[in-house]
């Protein structure tokens, strides 16, 4: 960690505005962006966005250090992110696939879509695949942790991925060839 990160976090302890200003202006955009990834609607994702990095200030002395200050800040969005989900969206996922290797079916076409496109695409989906998709691609969770976090099965974990992964390539060629119904 930066010299110039601890000062600001020792400053942010002592609750002091400029040192929180600081870190908000280093930070902001960046965890805006994760809450929009979860959370659909950006007026939804602006006030996750205030209530995680509200706690992040208020909770900043409990950051021991273990890890990067940057990690802990993202598993606050990260969870503000899905505690508005459950408050305000139906999470229960059951498609459940039998159980068998969960291999990436769908690399065929993958390296097809670029960060924007799946970040657009991501819009369409349903919010369990959208949730699903995050934790694993994004946040790095594997399935037994995302299971545990949503309370839901391994199982229905990689289903959903797969399903997500499905329905992003679907929801992609549709874009490049608009005559095509692939839904």
């Amino acid at each position: 960690m930066s010299g110039d990160l601890n000062h600001i976090i020792n400053k942010c302890r002592n609750q002091e505005p400029e040192a929180q200003k600081m870190l908000y202006e280093q930070y902001k955009d960046q965890f805006y962006a994760i809450c929009l990834r979860y959370v659909k609607s950006h007026q939804d994702a602006e006030d996750v966005f205030i209530d995680g990095f509200y706690k992040i200030l208020t909770k900043v002395a409990d950051f021991k250090g273990d890890g990067s200050f940057e990690g802990w800040m993202r598993k606050i969005m990260v969870n503000e992110s899905l505690m508005f989900l459950r408050k305000r969206t139906n999470l229960h996922m059951t498609v459940e696939l039998p159980e068998r290797d969960f291999s990436d079916e769908s690399e065929e076409n993958e390296s097809d879509l670029d960060f924007e496109k799946i970040m657009q695409i991501l819009d369409e989906l349903p919010t369990g695949y959208r949730t699903i998709f995050n934790l694993y691609v994004f946040e790095g969770f594997k399935h037994r942790e995302i299971a545990d976090l949503l309370g839901i099965s391994i199982n229905t974990s990689k289903s959903q991925l797969i399903l997500a992964k499905k329905r992003i390539l679907e929801i992609f060629k549709k874009k490049q060839n608009p005559r095509i119904n692939l839904v």
